[in-house]
């Protein structure tokens, strides 16, 4: 049954018209609200997930609980819609549970807190933030086991409860929680600093009413959902064909020796409506790399990468979700059932951007983004140091952001545009290790004449033995290219032992043994290039090649004869761009690189790696 709002004050709001002056002004201010949600995060958090990284999501609701600003969309209706239980003032709820939330947090160490704002007796607005916690107990330091086969063994789960009740604060809940966990000094630090957040935009959202009036707000924050609507309603029949079409990619394996994954999405419209459906995805993995999509969040990502393709100054919320029509199969590698492990649901997530922009560009080539979002690698260090005393890293990885229409992709950046780096000098100071390289990898960014992004080449060398583990994708099936674009270049990780010996290891590992000296080349994918290579500037290429981005080898990729100082050798390069031009074919809409078979067949002599198994599904193969 729905959650029940106890309100003392039943008077509804009045819908009043709003000049545009106000409207600007409310809609400034709650965008600022936002922000100082993430300034107070990350003065008060501990972890460096979420302090450094800003590995944290806010947002700001109506009273009716769809999203006015924010990043992931909002859970709120379906959370009302399915909480047996009261909402009241002094109230505050806390979640971490993805399957009683249908995915709004994604996994378990995702842990969500719900601030329903009342003013005067009347509930205005919701606040809410979720952040990623480095650890929540389970089998492995970190609670992401990659071999996990139900969510179980991925540590605490934490159903929809009040962390505060009418004004109290529920104490031995806290100290059960954080029973679970290794860190739980960060872990109370970083749920402090989410409820701080939450308290902080409430508190701006009760100014604003008070200052424009609770009639004039509400009609405010309306209004902008309705702004919403009309432009998103615009671009989809702008942008969107009745006749459909399809995408699909794939995740290169679930860290067991099996993949790779496919994720299948086609797309059409109709009449004004946008029709998403997932059928031809595979099956849920044995493994923990199943996404269990929610379709209001899949909505907001369909919504952003539309607004940053086609028109980037809306303010994207939840004021569309009407006309898009989410159909994701159940038992599905992205609606996996009741217990499925969950912990790795990263790749998945990040592969869901690819085949946006892959879906999205088709009927307009000139708007495509080739592939390169892709994953969100993760690495994880943990032991004791020479003190004795327990130590433990979470840290993201970035990797090369697609070729796109307007320019080059970013080099060593995030999947999350909000993400930052963990300082190197932070790494150093309160971790056993030292880092020694940190930079683009050259060459790794498909060629285009708007090249993919590079990959980062990051060089742990530990000072303290420990275990290691390792969450990434992009080694098996390469990021592709598109317009005629090369496919980036594929992630590798090399351990270099402290005797000289060396030995690439997978992409996907847990709990792999090093000791003081050992090093880690933690080597990530490029971006797919847009556009024809041989359309690239030579004197840019040049450039690149002084600012170690592109090798000479790697410039004969588009056409480009030049020496290590980049001096470009004008003759030459036009015999080969002429004999280049000569040779190819048509360029391709997309450039995938290799067949799924060819790739296997060539695995491991171009990775190092064995290649991963066809999956198989025994409950599909039973039932037949």
């Amino acid at each position: 049954m729905p959650a029940t709002i106890i309100e003392t004050n039943k008077t509804p709001f009045n819908r009043v018209a709003i000049d545009p002056v106000t409207l600007d002004i409310i809609e400034n201010a709650l965008r600022n609200a936002r922000i100082e949600m993430d300034a107070t995060l990350v003065r008060t958090a501990m972890s460096p997930g979420i302090r450094e990284q800003g590995d944290a999501f806010p947002l700001i609701a109506d009273h009716t609980g769809k999203m006015i600003v924010g990043q992931f969309g909002s859970f709120i209706g379906g959370f009302l819609d399915n909480y047996d239980g009261t909402l009241e003032d002094g109230d505050m709820i806390f979640l971490s549970d993805p399957y009683s939330c249908a995915g709004a947090v994604s996994h378990s160490n995702d842990w969500l807190v719900l601030l329903p704002v009342f003013k005067d007796g009347r509930l205005i607005a919701y606040t809410s933030m979720f952040g990623h916690q480095s650890d929540i107990g389970g089998k492995v330091v970190g609670s992401m086991p990659i071999k996990a086969h139900s969510i179980f063994e991925e540590g605490v789960r934490i159903p929809p409860v009040k962390i505060w009740k009418k004004g109290e604060y529920n104490e031995d809940l806290m100290k059960l929680v954080m029973h679970q966990t290794r860190k739980p000094d960060w872990c109370q630090a970083d749920l402090n600093a989410l409820i701080a957040s939450c308290r902080v935009a409430a508190r701006r959202v009760i100014e604003m009413a008070a200052r424009f009036g609770d009639d004039v707000y509400v009609s405010a924050t309306q209004e902008l959902l309705a702004r919403n609507h009309r432009a998103m309603k615009s671009l989809i029949s702008m942008a969107i064909g009745e006749e459909p079409v399809g995408f699909e990619d794939y995740i290169c394996d679930d860290g067991m020796g099996a993949g790779p994954y496919k994720i299948k999405c086609t797309m059409w419209r109709e009449g004004e409506k946008v029709v998403l459906d997932f059928a031809g995805t595979d099956p849920q993995s044995q493994a923990s790399i199943n996404f269990y999509l929610n379709e209001n969040m899949f909505k907001m990502f369909f919504g952003i990468y539309m607004i940053m393709v086609f028109d980037p100054q809306i303010l994207f919320n939840d004021g569309f979700y009407d006309l898009i029509d989410v159909r994701i199969p159940e038992g599905s590698l992205l609606k996996p059932k009741f217990p499925a492990a969950l912990s790795g649901r990263t790749h998945a997530l990040g592969r869901i951007f690819d085949i946006l922009g892959g879906l999205l560009g088709q009927k307009t080539p000139e708007f495509l983004n080739a592939a390169g979002f892709s994953s969100s690698p993760h690495l994880f260090y943990s032991g004791h140091d020479k003190k004795g005393e327990w130590f433990q890293l979470f840290q993201i990885g970035f990797g090369g952001i697609p070729g796109r229409p307007m320019g080059d992709g970013p080099d060593g950046h995030s999947l999350w545009p909000g993400f930052t780096n963990v300082p190197n000098e932070f790494l150093e100071r309160y971790f056993p290790l030292l880092i020694e390289r940190y930079e683009t990898e050259p060459d790794s960014g498909g060629a285009g004449v708007h090249r993919g992004g590079n990959g980062i080449h990051m060089t742990y060398r530990f000072l303290a033995s420990g275990t290691i583990s390792i969450h990434d994708d992009r080694w098996f099936v390469p990021p592709w290219g598109v317009n005629g674009g090369e496919p980036g270049k594929r992630a590798r990780k090399i351990l270099e032992k402290a005797d000289g010996t060396s030995q690439i290891i997978g992409n996907k590992v847990e709990e792999v043994q090093v000791e003081e000296g050992d090093q880690l080349h933690f080597i990530t994918w490029g971006g797919g290039g847009w556009g024809d290579p041989l359309e690239r500037d030579p004197a840019l290429v040049g450039k690149e090649i002084i600012q170690g981005l592109v090798t000479p080898d790697g410039a004969k990729a588009y056409g480009v004869v030049a020496n290590e100082q980049g001096v470009i050798d004008s003759a030459a390069t036009e015999a080969l761009r002429s004999k280049m031009r000569s040779e190819r074919g048509a360029l391709p809409l997309f450039n995938y690189g290799p067949g799924i078979e060819t790739l296997r067949a060539n695995c491991e002599a171009e990775t190092g790696l064995k290649a991963p198994v066809q999956p198989v599904w025994p409950m599909l193969e039973a039932a037949e």
